[in-house]
């Protein structure tokens, strides 16, 4: 049984600049190493939530999923993140989650946000992802998944959700109280990690980035429109003790996901 130790990093992104942003979380990843489990960045954190995915997309042998492996591998630390990726004659807003060894599980972004267009531009994921690390299972999800509840339902196939996103500050209400519930109703770990600053759009993002147990208490956050990072410690026997003593899955209604 093992703690998971969880670093969530809240920046402004260099719009569209992916060599930019890669140099800028390398500094904060070398303050990292040792010191952390899993670090995860804000969603599409080498250009900003773009909407240019023909120009700004990179095949998986590219250089930021190269970067991502290099850096996973210097700090020893897995790294969950997403970026625009090219397969297959396809765009997709693809979560990549590395491990040290170069192991890569790969998550494509289920519900596309549509209100700005992003269904245009990207094509939709088909599977719901969960990855094991140190232990812990760990559902992989990104921005507008978090307001699809059913898509995420615990069916006691993981232990904690980690959401990447570029939310704006018009919405940050739900954002943080649809992480909350996230925790509480999957009786789970929840990690949501925002950027903050303006993006190439004009769009204002004011970050909220927290670490949320499953009781829905928050143990760890950066401070709105701030940059910075903060690790904060998974407990497993907590969450197991907590899930024995009020077994709320026992209850859980049965469903089928279709596509």
């Amino acid at each position: 049984m093992q703690d998971l130790r969880v670093t969530i990093v809240q920046r402004m992104l260099h719009w569209e600049d992916a060599e930019a942003n890669r140099s800028m979380f390398a500094k904060d990843l070398s303050a990292l190493k040792s010191a952390t489990d899993l670090v995860v960045l804000p969603e599409m954190f080498t250009t900003g939530f773009s909407m240019r995915s023909a120009d700004l997309a990179e095949p998986m042998d590219g250089p930021t999923v190269a970067w991502m492996k290099d850096q996973a591998r210097t700090i020893q630390a897995a790294i969950y993140s997403s970026m625009i990726i090219s397969e297959g004659g396809n765009h997709y807003n693809r979560g990549l989650f590395v491990k040290p060894n170069g192991g890569i599980t790969t998550y494509d972004k289920r519900h596309l946000f549509r209100f700005a267009n992003e269904t245009d531009h990207y094509s939709a994921g088909k599977e719901r992802v969960v990855v094991e690390w140190c232990g812990w299972r760990l559902l992989l999800q990104i921005c507008f998944d978090l307001r699809f509840p059913v898509f995420a339902r615990n069916r006691s196939d993981y232990d904690a959700i980690l959401y990447v996103a570029n939310w704006p500050e018009a919405r940050r209400y739900p954002w943080s109280q649809l992480l909350i519930a996230r925790a509480i109703e999957n009786q789970c770990y929840v990690a949501g990690v925002n950027r903050v600053g303006m993006d190439g759009k004009g769009n204002h993002y004011s970050g909220d980035s927290v670490l949320v147990d499953p009781r829905g208490q928050v143990i760890g956050h950066v401070d709105p429109s701030q940059e910075g990072h903060v690790t904060e410690t998974f407990d497993k026997a907590s969450l197991e003790d907590f899930r024995e003593k009020f077994p709320v899955a026992l209850e859980t209604d049965d469903f089928e996901l279709k596509y």
